[in-house]
């Protein structure tokens, strides 16, 4: 069966910026499964964002993220 985006609900989302990258947070469910926590990385090329691999993390980084994502594992 292949993905359909209308069955996938976010119950929570946050985005933090740090220079020409972006890391979202968030919670999802797949048409009615239990809720998953979604961690996600965007690059800004040329102006426009692109999705990339999260891969590893600076400090900056990872203290900027991991208080979204205890606010997002209270809200599974």
């Amino acid at each position: 069966m292949p993905y359909d985006q209308t069955l996938d609900v976010s119950s929570f989302k946050e985005v933090i910026d740090f220079q020409n990258t972006r890391i979202s947070v968030g919670v999802y469910s797949y048409n009615g499964a239990p809720k998953k926590l979604q961690v996600t990385r965007e690059n800004q090329i040329d102006g426009q964002w692109s999705f990339t691999k999260l891969g590893r993390m600076s400090k900056e980084e990872a203290q900027g993220v991991v208080p979204i994502m205890i606010k997002a594992i209270e809200a599974m």
